[in-house]
C-alpha cells in the first residue's frame, strides 16, 4: 500500500525536529540549575521589576539592570550564608550524635532509666518491633547520621552547589537580566506557538499563572515563612541547631498532615524531659501559633487564584528534590502541577470534567 501523500516529508520533519530538541537539550542541561534560578528570581522579582519600569519611565533595560545589581547582595548572600550555617550546624548535630551513646551510656534498654520518659517510649517501641535492642540502637543512630548527612549534602547544594563557581553566578545574574527585561516578550512569543485560538489561549495562561502564583507565593513563601519562624523559637528557647530544624520546618511545612508539629512537638518534649518548663510552655504556644500561620496566610498570599493540592505539592517537592536538586523544592510541584492543569485544559475543552490541581 503505497504511502500518503507528504508522509515521509512529515516524518523527516518529525525527527530532524527530535533530533534538534535533543541537541538544544544537551546544549543546555548544564545551565540548567542556574536557568531554574533566574526564572525563580525573576519570577519573584517582577512585581518589583513593573513598579521599577513605571518609575524609570518605562525603560525596561534600567529596571532590569536595577534588580540584577541588587539581587547578589538582597538574595544570594544571605541564602549563601544561609547554606554555609545549615552545613555547620549538620556537622555540629553529626558529632553530637557520635557522642552520645558514650555520653549517656546508652549500651542497654537498662540505661534508659536516665530518662523515664525515653524508658517508655522505647519499652513500647521493642514490644511492637521485630528488633532486638542492639538491633533497634543500631538503626536509629546509623538512620538518623544517613539523614543528617543526606541533608547537610543538600544544604551545601542550595546554591554552593550548583552555582559554587563565578561562572555559574554570573551566568545566572545574565540570565536574570534578560529574563526581567525580556520576560513578557518570551511569554507571548511563546502564546504564538500554541496552536488554539486566542480565547483559549488566554484561559490556559491564567490557568497556568494562577497555578504558578499559588505555588510560588501560596505554599512556598508560607512554608518559608513557617520555617524562619520555626528557627527563632528554636533561637529563643535555646535549643540547638536552629538554623537546621529551621530549614527542616520550611520541608514538613509543605507536607499534607503534620506540618511542622512534626519538628516543634519533639522539641517541646525534649524541654520539658529537660526541666526546662519555661521553655517547653514557650514552645508549645509558639508551636501552635507557628501551626495555625498557614490558615490565613496562604489564602491572603494566593489572594483568590487557583488552589493546590497538598498532594500535588508533596510529591513535586519529594519528586523534584530527587530529579533536580534544591531547586526541585520549587520546580517539582509547579511542573505537577502545570502538567495536571494542562490535563484538565485538555479534558475541558473536550466537555469532561476533571478534577482540580
Amino acid at each position: 500500500m503505497p504511502a500518503a501523500p507528504g508522509f515521509y516529508p512529515r516524518i523527516l520533519a518529525l525527527t530532524l525536529a527530535a533530533l534538534l530538541a535533543v541537541g538544544v537539550w544537551r546544549i543546555l542541561s548544564p545551565f540548567a540549575v542556574p536557568m531554574g534560578w533566574a526564572a525563580v528570581l525573576a519570577f519573584l522579582l517582577f512585581p518589583v521589576n513593573l513598579r521599577l519600569r513605571h518609575r524609570f519611565g518605562r525603560r525596561p533595560g534600567i529596571a532590569a539592570g536595577t534588580l540584577t545589581v541588587l539581587a547578589p547582595v538582597v538574595v544570594l548572600l544571605p541564602l549563601s550564608a544561609l547554606s554555609i550555617e545549615f552545613v555547620a550546624q549538620i556537622s555540629g548535630l553529626l558529632h553530637r550524635l557520635q557522642a552520645a551513646a558514650p555520653s549517656y551510656k546508652l549500651l542497654s534498654s537498662g540505661d534508659l532509666h536516665q530518662f523515664p520518659w525515653a524508658a517508655r517510649i522505647y519499652q513500647w517501641f521493642l514490644a511492637h518491633a521485630f528488633l532486638s535492642t542492639d538491633e533497634a540502637r543500631t538503626w536509629m543512630i546509623s538512620g538518623t547520621r544517613e539523614t543528617l548527612q543526606r541533608a547537610a549534602g543538600l544544604g551545601g547544594s542550595f546554591f554552593l552547589g550548583a552555582l559554587s563557581s563565578i561562572a555559574g553566578v554570573a551566568l545566572m545574574l545574565v540570565l536574570l537580566f534578560f529574563f526581567l527585561r525580556d520576560g513578557d516578550a518570551l511569554i507571548r512569543r511563546a502564546r504564538s506557538w500554541i496552536p488554539l485560538d486566542e480565547a483559549h489561549k488566554e484561559r490556559l495562561f491564567e490557568r497556568l499563572s494562577d497555578v504558578t502564583r499559588a505555588i510560588v507565593y501560596g505554599t512556598t513563601m508560607t512554608a518559608l515563612v513557617q520555617g524562619l519562624l520555626l528557627g527563632i523559637g528554636f533561637t529563643i528557647a535555646g535549643l540547638a541547631s536552629p538554623v537546621v530544624f529551621g530549614v527542616a520546618g520550611a520541608l514538613v511545612a509543605m507536607l499534607p498532615l503534620g506540618g511542622t508539629a512534626l519538628v516543634w512537638v519533639p522539641a517541646t518534649l525534649w524541654l520539658f524531659a529537660d526541666g526546662r518548663w519555661g521553655f517547653g510552655i514557650f514552645m508549645t504556644v509558639w508551636g501552635i501559633i507557628l501551626s495555625g500561620i498557614d490558615n490565613f496566610l496562604k489564602p491572603m498570599l494566593i489572594s483568590g487564584r487557583a488552589p493546590v493540592s497538598a498532594l500535588v505539592v508533596f510529591i513535586g517537592v519529594l519528586g523534584g528534590i530527587s530529579a533536580f536538586g534544591a531547586i526541585g523544592i520549587v520546580a517539582g510541584p509547579i511542573i505537577l502541577s502545570l502538567v495536571l492543569s494542562l490535563i484538565l485544559f485538555a479534558e475541558e475543552a473536550r466537555g469532561g470534567i476533571g478534577p482540580s490541581a
